[in-house]
């Protein structure tokens, strides 16, 4: 296997990076929940006001996976990061990748002063579950996930 470089995206990394996160959303079997389009995605990354920033993983050219990650906030806690996706693709999980982008989204934290981080993962995702459980996260259920979609 080629060496695997993680590096902060830059916006012509946005088309692979949304194919990822439509890969996700397959494996989820929600692919028709996405909605976004590559022009908002874009803009929303590296607009005038970006509201997310990613890691991703590169080997030999291409995009093998993502970090994509926002600011969060806790009125206990204060600055929290909130990992939104965290994608390797299908045919290079098993290789260490998913960790290094995992770590370099904390190390990302630490460095800039975030209390903490959070994510969520499907009560039904296994291999994720038991990946995030060599972190030592704190699984809460006691909360609901509640979300009001607004028509745009």
């Amino acid at each position: 296997m080629d060496e695997v470089t993680i590096r902060k995206a830059v916006r012509e990394d946005c088309t692979p990076m949304l194919e990822l996160i439509k890969e996700l959303a397959e494996y989820e079997k929600a692919l028709h929940e996405v909605t976004l389009t590559l022009e908002q995605f874009t803009e929303d990354g590296f607009g005038n006001a970006p509201v997310w920033g990613a890691f991703v993983a590169e080997t030999a050219g291409e995009i093998v996976g993502i970090s994509l990650f926002y600011d969060r906030y806790s009125t206990w806690k204060g600055r929290r990061l909130y990992l939104e996706d965290l994608v390797v693709t299908e045919e290079m999980r098993g290789k260490q990748i998913g960790k290094k982008l995992f770590e370099a989204t904390t190390d990302y934290g630490k460095s800039n002063n975030y209390s903490g981080m959070v994510f969520q993962v499907l009560n039904w995702n296994e291999p994720a579950i038991n990946f995030y459980k060599k972190y030592s996260p704190k699984f809460d259920d006691k909360w609901l996930n509640v979300s009001i979609e607004f028509k745009v």
